[in-house]
């Protein structure tokens, strides 16, 4: 389960006190049914401070989710990364930023770049009351993404949740400008097949600029997920709050993001394991994993508890978790026991 950081939420309560429930419900509404819709990719849709509001409330704990757990799978595949510059294109109200300040703590220059100047304006209002120095300290400015990105040199770049919202015409040269003067970049879009697609296309693009694929992929191969019939992403859960719920009109205290990713870098991370890309069947005595791997493509593995230390990590393990194959004992390919 993830939660904002304290100082985010308490910073995010302060900023929306001033706006009434029903308002932000409202303007909730219209903004899901505006996304799902599509829109003009030239348009500021988080053009008024309800709407900002409202979209802080309802997306800013969703996204710092995501790109947190994404973040933190890449960093412990890439342990020796210490970014000390961190670039967020089309970063909103600046989720990543306070994620990636978490998992690195490395991190001294941040920038955020925004296409929407209220949406830039709460981000840097919530961000001047961060503990974190990197964050409190982080420059915000207007961007528009077009052909490409004007970023300058950066270790990091993230962007979440932007590509769906571009022309497809201009997403392979605007993530061949992420790659350049980068040591390490990160995407993440929704866990829907558009979303995956979307991601998928990406990656081919940054290996085509010389970059090696970190996570969630063991490899820099072909996807091995058949297209059409199923895609690549991942879930995690967060907590919501008494506001979130509200404006959500939702009962339960938690929901689950679902959200696809690729993380590359200019650094070849030899050590990818393989990786649980749907939830593990957990039964008495055994456990089922689904693993994308690095030399067998999709495979389906049995842990049972004749193995015991491979066991008893098996029962800890989480869906979009890295897995070391016990490839010694035999387990791998086995079908389920009748």
């Amino acid at each position: 389960m993830v939660s904002l950081p304290d100082d985010l939420n308490d910073a995010l309560e302060s900023a929306l006190a001033r706006f009434s429930v029903n308002d932000m419900t409202q303007a909730t509404r219209r903004l899901i049914q505006q996304y799902r819709e599509g829109f003009d990719s030239a348009d500021i849709v988080l053009g008024s401070e309800i709407d900002v509001a409202a979209y802080a409330a309802y997306r800013m704990p969703a996204t710092y989710a995501a790109v947190h757990t994404a973040l933190r799978h890449t960093a412990a595949l890439a342990p020796t990364f210490a970014p000390q510059t961190h670039i967020d294109v089309g970063g909103g109200t600046g989720a990543a930023v306070w994620a990636a300040a978490e998992i690195w703590p490395s991190l001294k220059e941040v920038k955020v770049l925004e296409q929407a100047p209220m949406a830039a304006a709460l981000g840097g209002r919530l961000a001047r009351q961060a503990v974190s120095p990197v964050v409190r300290t982080a420059t915000w400015s207007r961007a528009t993404i077009g052909n490409k990105v004007l970023k300058g040199p950066s270790d990091l770049v993230t962007m979440s949740y932007v590509l769906g919202e571009l022309p497809p015409a201009v997403r392979d040269g605007v993530v061949r400008s992420l790659a350049a003067d980068t040591s390490m970049v990160v995407l993440i879009e929704p866990g829907t097949p558009a979303g995956y697609e979307r991601i998928i296309a990406a990656r081919d693009v940054l290996i085509g600029e010389g970059l090696s694929v970190v996570a969630p992929c063991p490899h820099d191969g072909a996807c091995p997920i058949p297209r059409g019939k199923d895609w690549c992403h991942f879930s995690v859960r967060l907590n919501r709050s008494s506001l979130h719920r509200q404006i959500k009109t939702g009962m339960l205290g938690f929901e689950d993001e679902k959200y696809s990713y690729v993380a590359a870098s200019t650094q070849a991370w030899p050590d990818r394991p393989d990786r649980v890309i749907r939830h593990p069947q957990k039964r008495k005595g055994l456990v089922s994993l689904q693993l994308c791997t690095r030399d067998d493509g999709l495979t389906d593995e049995i842990v049972s508890k004749r193995n015991s230390d491979a066991y008893r990590r098996a029962r800890n393990i989480s869906w979009g978790d890295a897995w070391d194959s016990p490839r010694e004992d035999g387990d791998r390919g086995q079908g389920p026991e009748a």
